[in-house]
């Protein structure tokens, strides 16, 4: 039994503020690791910087080795845990932005940055989207990162579950009135690719979106191990077997060997 603790963390960013979302950001890892043992917490899409920052995100985005990383580097490093968290990336060509996803390891070290391959809406203006998903093996598994709008395309998953990844972080900002496609898309991608998934949304109102929270740690059988209440800031934690990802995918494809691959197939059962 390979046992791994998270905590997804649903939180609130305020808008274009990265020292005081940083500090809360430090807190909840303070408070989470003092209270219990954890291995990785999950913060939400753009938790440094919040949403609807329009031309501003050229300002507030930074490189992966710059002071938000670095920061939240020395609190991962502090309390001895993984950190996965979202925020607006630059390359050396100050004009390129990415809405970027970051896993940090108990050492400090970047161990996975991904880009959002799914833009939507207005992220279309302002990001430069990705083009690829890539895992990353961690000292607690394998571990694949998405963000948003990415969970509503099976191949964004399944290109992951196909890689290895045992467990998905997702790092969302969903907001209101997608709380039924929110809940609908988790608990089906971690069931379809047989795979421990943590969708962590954000929660939070801005100048015209309300974000709704529902954030949950899901098992590789589409059983939901724990969820937040809608619109308040919390943590939740859960512990996943990682073993149990091998073991459902085993039983899937006994349920495929037996499953008719054509129309006579299935006149015969009958």
């Amino acid at each position: 039994m390979r046992e791994v603790v998270v905590a997804a963390v649903q939180m609130a960013p305020k808008l274009g503020e990265i020292e005081e979302n940083l500090e809360k950001m430090a807190k909840w890892i303070e408070k989470i690791c003092h209270a219990q043992k954890v291995d990785l917490i999950v913060f939400p899409e753009l938790a440094t910087t919040g949403f609807e920052c329009g031309v501003r995100f050229a300002d507030l985005a930074e490189q992966v080795n710059g002071h938000t990383v670095a920061y939240l580097a020395e609190r991962a490093a502090q309390f001895n845990v993984h950190v996965a968290f979202g925020m607006v990336e630059k390359q050396k060509v100050e004009s390129i932005i990415y809405n970027s996803a970051v896993l940090i390891d108990p050492q400090g070290e970047v161990i996975a940055t991904y880009r959002k391959v799914h833009l939507r809406g207005e992220e279309r203006l302002t990001f430069r989207p990705g083009y690829r998903f890539e895992t990353a093996d961690t000292g607690i598994g394998s571990v694949g990162l998405l963000l948003g709008w990415d969970l509503a395309f099976p191949e964004s998953a399944r290109c992951l579950a196909l890689q290895g990844a045992e467990l998905i972080c997702v790092c969302a900002g969903w907001e209101r009135p997608h709380e039924n496609s929110w809940r609908a898309y988790a608990l089906t991608r971690a069931l379809e690719n047989s795979v421990h998934l943590a969708a962590v949304n954000r929660v939070g109102d801005e100048y015209s979106y309300s974000f709704f929270g529902a954030s949950m740690v899901i098992g590789p059988r589409g059983e939901a191990y724990c969820t937040l209440e809608e619109t308040t800031e919390g943590y939740a934690v859960a512990a996943v077997d990682l073993d149990e990802v091998r073991k459902t995918r085993e039983d899937s494809q006994q349920l495929l060997i037996r499953q008719p691959r054509s129309y006579r197939d299935i006149v015969r059962m009958y």
